[in-house]
């Protein structure tokens, strides 16, 4: 992740949940009583979020010292440490929501994936996302994706185009929409079209995209679309497919298999925190 970008958002969230002032750590602790707070998966799953809990203790107070014990991306069980953070215990308390909001979420996208990337079970097809994340999270969820074994998609409608049915239907036809893009971009931006059946296919081949993607199609109607497309085009499929149905989807040929439930579906990783040393409330 993108170290600038990630404490701004972490700055952000902060400033959101605590406001003006903690007004029940600060008025129960002094500022330099210290403790020791330990995050512990209360499930099992991927663990995804260590950057977060370093940069995001450190941007409360650059004394606190943070220790995770799981890499992002491995297999954390029920009762197992994932991190330890010692430090003024304000400052930990002021923390400990956001953080762990961020960490669960992360862990179950990439929990998530892990599932979808198993299930798939193919050497040839590649699980990826999608742009149905949560608005102000994209960099964090689509970081998750990877950490589960998946790929990213595009991350926004910057960096790559894609001519959907919408597109196209404004624009008349595929050939007309690819050419009338191609003519105001730059050779370094990838064009990807989205079909639904055999004609669009052929359209989008003498056209010349970069990538075809099957949308709302059956593993049979794609397993015959990807032998109409060349092997320079890369090919996707996208649409209906769920964790329920993906195992069908692993001989179509395609190259990768686009999932919007990576992000939108995935259920947060239970994650909490506990004090293992005990502090004296101070009486003020």
């Amino acid at each position: 992740m993108n170290k600038l970008k990630l404490k701004k958002k972490l700055e952000d969230f902060f400033l959101e949940d605590i406001g003006d002032q903690d007004v029940t750590s600060e008025y129960l602790f002094l500022n330099d009583t210290v403790g020791e707070m330990v995050f512990m998966s209360k499930q099992t799953g991927v663990f995804c979020g260590a950057e977060i809990i370093h940069e995001g203790f450190h941007l409360l107070d650059s004394t606190i010292k943070t220790e995770v014990h799981i890499p992002d991306g491995a297999v954390v069980a029920s009762g197992i440490p994932i991190a330890t953070i010692q430090g003024p215990i304000v400052n930990l308390l002021k923390g400990e929501r956001v953080i762990l909001n961020l960490i669960q979420r992360m862990s179950g996208i990439a929990t998530t994936t892990r599932e979808a990337v198993q299930l798939l079970n193919s050497d040839d097809t590649r699980i990826c996302d999608t742009r149905k994340t949560t608005p102000g999270l994209r960099m964090f969820e689509k970081y998750a994706v990877r950490a589960g074994g998946g790929l990213n998609h595009r991350y926004g409608l910057y960096d790559a185009v894609m001519l959907k049915d919408n597109h196209i239907a404004f624009s008349g036809s595929i050939l007309h929409a690819v050419e009338k893009v191609r003519s105001e971009l730059g050779h370094m931006v990838k064009i990807e079209v989205e079909t639904e059946n055999e004609a669009q296919v052929l359209e989008a081949v003498e056209a010349g995209v970069d990538c075809i993607m099957f949308d709302n199609c059956t593993p049979e109607e794609i397993q015959h679309l990807a032998t109409l497309v060349p092997s320079a085009i890369t090919t996707e499929a996208s649409g209906g497919i769920s964790l329920l149905n993906l195992a069908s989807y692993r001989h179509t040929g395609v190259d990768y298999i686009s999932l919007g439930a990576l992000t939108h579906s995935a259920s947060a990783l239970d994650i909490s925190a506990k004090v293992s040393i005990k502090i004296k409330v101070v009486q003020r």
